[in-house]
């Protein structure tokens, strides 16, 4: 029985999305200089999202954290997704919606960075994120998809995949390509400090 899902119509979609990603290079970089300038500052990153996206920000801070490819000193970055007991802790003692503010409100210090994840810019828990960041004093970040959603101008720094593919795939695609790209400007520009 054939398998009918093309694999050049997926390629020439990705091709087609990833060919608009170049507009983000000034929102990338100055993303990557306020968590640089967090770091040389003593402070950390903290990262959200769910599903896919919690994923995606699980592996922005382990890449910087571990590595990405140089050798260099581990750097301060912490996802508020992967605690399993904390998270349903706080879901069920204050609602999912609450899972990550909760977390920042501990967390979070003045000129800490935070960087939330969401393909569809509508997740009330990532939303909040950012509100209890800013509140904080937390230099934030947002990688979003489509329009935006609720989400569109709450963060500092904000990166909009637009995509015509209806589903998240693309969208979290492009976010893997950009956070890669983020942490090699992270760990480049860290390589190049003066030592202390």
């Amino acid at each position: 029985m054939p398998i009918k899902v093309d694999l050049m119509e997926h390629i020439a979609e990705l091709r087609h999305d990833l060919a608009g990603l170049e507009q983000h290079t000034a929102t990338l970089e100055g993303l990557a200089a306020a968590v640089l300038n967090a770091i040389r500052d003593g402070k950390k990153l903290l990262t959200c999202g769910n599903g896919g996206s919690a994923a995606e920000a699980a592996h922005l801070a382990e890449e910087l954290t571990g590595r990405f490819y140089r050798e260099r000193p581990s750097l301060p970055g912490i996802c508020l997704a992967t605690d399993g007991s904390l998270l349903t802790c706080i879901g069920n003692d204050y609602g999912f919606d609450e899972i990550f503010a909760r977390q920042v409100q501990s967390l979070g210090q003045p000129g800490d960075v935070l960087v939330g994840f969401t393909t569809s810019g509508n997740s009330e828990n990532v939303i909040r994120a950012l509100h209890a960041g800013r509140a904080r004093g937390l230099v934030t970040g947002l990688f979003s998809g489509k329009t935006g959603g609720r989400s569109r101008g709450l963060a500092d720094y904000e990166i909009i995949v637009q995509s015509a593919n209806p589903s998240s795939m693309r969208v979290q695609e492009c976010h893997q390509l950009l956070m890669h790209v983020l942490c090699e400007m992270v760990e480049v520009a860290y390589m190049e400090l003066p030592s202390p």
